[in-house]
């Protein structure tokens, strides 16, 4: 049961703010197997890591992300929102975390954020980071936008993608075979345990978000999951540790 992924979602964003450094390498303190974070674009076309479309809520600004240069996102404050503690913390670029997770093994969950804005050359700009990286047997692309991920998928063949749903699906592992993709990242509502058995049958694994009740983590389990999405990694972690023993 140790080998399921611990997927961080947005980082440890139960005790630290989501999507910034501080959360990522809190993850990894706290058990994470993998990191899952929000991937969007800058004005002058940067990778930045920030869930929503605009600064509003986690940014310390008004405006949008796609109507910001990066010098100007990298003035805001990430982190007061969350704590004053983490006051001055910033919104990573992409090749922060890169950085952080190059040759540790980490699996990393980037999620294409570009079904509100249709950021332009996104695809193409996270694909080619990745290979600057060497990092294709390490990420697993996901987004709620299928077209883009069959898009990746045509770019890059050896990456890995995900497709991301809210809602139950009738045989989602036909359907994700028929995009070429490797994993189903369903809302924990929207999956049956005979899915789960059958995507795996198929070569398809199952992610589901965004489990953070010990019991409903249980209950994934029960099903058959391969990885876990959590804010609360450390909950997942002590959970597996005791169905090992």
């Amino acid at each position: 049961m140790r080998n399921m992924e611990i997927i961080a979602h947005r980082g440890a964003s139960a005790v630290c703010p989501e999507n910034t450094m501080s959360a990522f390498e809190r993850s990894l303190e706290l058990g994470a197997t993998g990191i899952e974070t929000d991937v969007q674009m800058t004005s002058d076309g940067r990778l930045v890591l920030i869930h929503d479309e605009t600064l509003s809520r986690t940014g310390g600004a008004e405006g949008w992300v796609k109507d910001t240069t990066y010098d100007q996102l990298r003035t805001r404050d990430a982190g007061s929102w969350f704590h004053a503690d983490f006051t001055g913390e910033r919104i990573p670029s992409l090749e922060e975390l890169f950085k952080l997770v190059q040759g540790k093994g980490t699996l990393l969950n980037l999620e294409l954020k570009n079904g509100i804005v249709s950021y332009k050359g996104m695809e193409e700009k996270v694909i080619e980071a990745i290979q600057d990286w060497n990092l294709e047997q390490q990420v697993v692309l996901s987004s709620f936008n299928h077209a883009s991920l069959v898009r990746c998928k045509r770019l890059a063949p050896e990456i890995r993608t995900a497709l991301l749903y809210m809602e139950k699906l009738y045989r989602p592992y036909d359907y994700a075979a028929k995009l070429e993709a490797t994993g189903l990242h369903p809302y924990k509502l929207a999956i049956t345990q005979e899915d789960v058995a059958a995507a795996l049958a198929h070569g398809i694994v199952t992610y589901p978000f965004t489990v953070n009740d010990p019991a409903e983590m249980q209950a994934m389990i029960d099903m058959g999951v391969q990885g876990i999405i959590t804010d609360v990694p450390d909950v997942l972690a002590s959970l597996l540790t005791v169905h090992a023993r």
